[in-house]
């Protein structure tokens, strides 16, 4: 019966993809525990299998006494000298006891010991598995939806994916195939809880990995990722390698790799731009499709001001404010964006607002006070609007785009 135990024991192991020295130990425990529950022994019961794994032996620690009060503890000196012809009293020995003896409820609790344990080595395994999967990208499908929680199979287990990774525009149909990046995996009482999303920038970065050869070599690096979810992202590119073109990389011939992208996210909107060292170069970058003039760069407050043509403002700053708000986070710089015709206007207006102050008066007291003002700010005034227009020329901590 051992043998046939052990070979049902092997076939389970194969069937869940367990390992058999886990098995084994499983059921050495479920032994123990079916032993002390019949016999209501504490500590004095131990199991071992042999190094051949085709049987098992049970074992009960038995003290040598000359009144026997528990048999299932103690052991008489005659009995004990038929197994150790040296016992003495006192002393304690290891009487084999087989399972068999252990009746129909010994049996029936070593089976339900063995199959919670089975259950969590299998739970175990499966957390161990997705645990170390963090921060990857997993193929599940939707299975249902319970309040406002989507379900998705990932094979033997699981996965959830809360309101606050859902992107709203997304429909998330049963059977429908996604791709859901890994948050984190927690061990509970029912077994382990899988946390996904789908609005992590960094799904972005994974998606591009599968898709661009140059990513998952390491040629072309993903710099930074700014989304949002459902309506437009923005990535910044690198290449390690002059020869490469980064963002021709990532866009594929006629947009094959970057539509791949876009069709796994619904139509989701993908800005793909060079990254540069240059801080004043990526802001212009970040900042595309539009074209910017003049990046003009405040080191202390990291802030830049940009100024682009009068008929590309609009397209800068994006509907809502989107282009600049995502070119901002890519760049982790405050971006402000004015117009040509802004700026002039502007530089303008604070050159005719300052005061003007008047010279000494002549001695020649017929001579008009307010008249001679007025002549003097006409000629002072047009020279100072001169000099500050003068003044929008590029200094030294701006940066003409050409």
């Amino acid at each position: 019966m051992n043998g046939e135990f052990l070979e049902a024991l092997q076939q389970i192991a194969k069937e869940r993809e367990l390992a058999q020295d886990q098995l084994i130990e499983t059921v050495e425990a479920a032994l123990v525990h079916a032993y002390r529950k019949t016999y209501a022994t504490s500590d004095n019961v131990q199991v071992r299998v042999d190094s051949s794994r085709n049987s098992f032996h049970v074992f009960c620690r038995k003290t040598v006494v000359e009144d026997i009060s528990n048999e299932h503890c103690e052991i008489s000196l005659e009995e004990a000298r038929k197994i150790d012809s040296s016992a003495e009293m006192g002393q304690v020995l290891e009487v084999e006891v087989t399972p068999s003896n252990f009746g129909r409820i010994a049996a029936q609790t070593a089976k339900q010991v063995v199959v919670q344990r089975i259950r969590e080595a299998e739970r175990e395994k499966i957390f161990e598995e997705y645990n170390q999967r963090i921060n990857e990208v997993l193929t599940g499908t939707v299975q249902r939806r319970e309040h406002r929680n989507i379900f998705i199979a990932l094979g033997k287990i699981e996965a959830i994916l809360p309101p606050q990774e859902q992107v709203s525009t997304e429909p998330y149909r049963f059977n429908d195939r996604l791709k859901i990046y890994l948050l984190e995996a927690r061990r509970t009482t029912h077994g382990p809880v899988i946390t996904v999303s789908r609005t992590h920038p960094s799904l972005i970065r994974r998606l591009f990995e599968l898709e661009v050869p140059e990513i998952s070599d390491g040629t072309v690096t993903i710099k930074s990722v700014a989304r949002e979810p459902g309506a437009r992202s923005k990535i910044a590119v690198f290449s390690r390698d002059d020869k490469v073109d980064p963002v021709g990389s990532c866009v594929g011939h006629r947009g094959s790799r970057v539509q791949a992208v876009v069709n796994e996210l619904y139509g989701e909107k993908i800005d793909i731009v060079r990254w540069s060292a240059d801080s004043s170069q990526f802001i212009a970058e970040a900042l595309s499709p539009a074209k910017a003039i003049r990046v003009t760069m405040d080191e202390e407050n990291k802030s830049a001001l940009v100024i682009v043509p009068d008929n590309q403002l609009s397209l800068a700053i994006g509907k809502s404010g989107q282009n600049v708000r995502l070119a901002a986070r890519l760049t982790g710089w405050r971006i402000d964006i004015r117009s040509e015709a802004q700026i002039a206007r502007a530089t303008l207006m604070a050159a005719t607002s300052e005061p003007f102050t008047p010279e000494a008066e002549p001695e020649d007291s017929t001579q008009s006070a307010p008249e001679n003002n007025l002549n003097t700010g006409e000629t002072d005034g047009g020279s100072r609007i001169a000099d500050a227009v003068a003044e929008i020329s590029p200094g030294t901590a701006e940066m003409e785009i050409h």
